[in-house]
């Protein structure tokens, strides 16, 4: 795969085994723009996630180069945010404390986790937890906790932890699919949003066709592993008004199935 001068995120001959010597990746190069927003969709276990987990540094590769702002990426930078089905929530914290969760940590961490609290002192720290209870709908909520609040509530909570560290990369692992259908769109609806307003580079990764096509400005396609190749559709009208019932999606969406579908050479 060419590499340009506009990538932010650059994964260049990767290799990547499981213990016991399952290999995902394989001589594998991939890249995304600043700014892009990408859908991962693929069979289960053909490493979705786990390609999620190097880009955020919590997986290394056996061999090749990853880099993320022209940056080697061996382990989680300060600036890549990451939201997981599961919500991750403390179940004795609020809506607030939850969402605050993340300034708390790098206060007494410090951005490169090594302790070193001065670095940064986030004097602003009420306000920006305010603004994005608010932004995300859940201010009415902020005393309340986790058990407390309905599932799309839980997801705003941990999107709002995530936004206020100022993330300039937001990697996002099935975040959706506990959801009911209504909420899941008004997420989806949300997050495409936020990531305009903010230049955002985002990533999703999905087994759910409709919402690859939706979120996905480009999608990559995994096959069974191990995966050599970047098998990209490009999708421009992602996230664009009325989509979803334009006659175009419908066909993506049957494009992305075929791809899916075809046996692995």
């Amino acid at each position: 795969m060419t590499q340009t001068q506009d990538a932010f995120i650059e994964l260049k001959n990767i290799t990547f085994t499981y213990p016991g010597g399952a290999v995902i990746f394989k001589d594998f190069s991939w890249q995304v723009n600043r700014g892009e927003a990408w859908a991962i969709i693929g069979p289960s276990g053909c490493g979705k996630s786990t390609l999620l987990y190097l880009i955020a540094g919590l997986r290394r590769p056996v061999s090749g180069q990853l880099l993320v702002d022209n940056q080697p990426i061996s382990r989680p930078r300060p600036q890549t945010g990451l939201i997981l089905q599961d919500y991750g929530l403390l179940p004795w914290a609020t809506v607030r404390d939850n969402a605050a969760l993340g300034l708390d940590i790098r206060r007494f961490y410090g951005p490169d986790g090594k302790h070193t609290p001065r670095d940064e002192q986030f004097t602003d720290r009420d306000e920006r937890v305010d603004y994005w209870l608010r932004r995300l709908g859940i201010d009415h909520v902020a005393h309340q906790y986790p058990n407390q609040i309905s599932g799309g509530q839980r997801q705003r909570t941990a999107i709002a932890r995530t936004l206020v560290l100022n993330p300039d990369l937001l990697l996002m692992d099935e975040p959706f699919g506990a959801l009911d259908a209504l909420t899941r769109e008004n997420l989806q609806n949300l997050t495409l949003e936020l990531r305009a307003e903010r230049n955002l580079t985002t990533i999703i990764v999905t087994h759910n066709i409709d919402e690859a096509v939706f979120m996905g400005q480009k999608i990559l396609v995994l096959t069974q592993p191990p995966t050599t190749q970047a098998i990209i559709v490009d999708n421009p009208q992602a996230g664009t008004s009325g989509y979803r019932q334009e006659e175009l999606f419908f066909t993506r969406c049957n494009e992305l199935r075929r791809l899916l579908e075809e046996p692995v050479p």
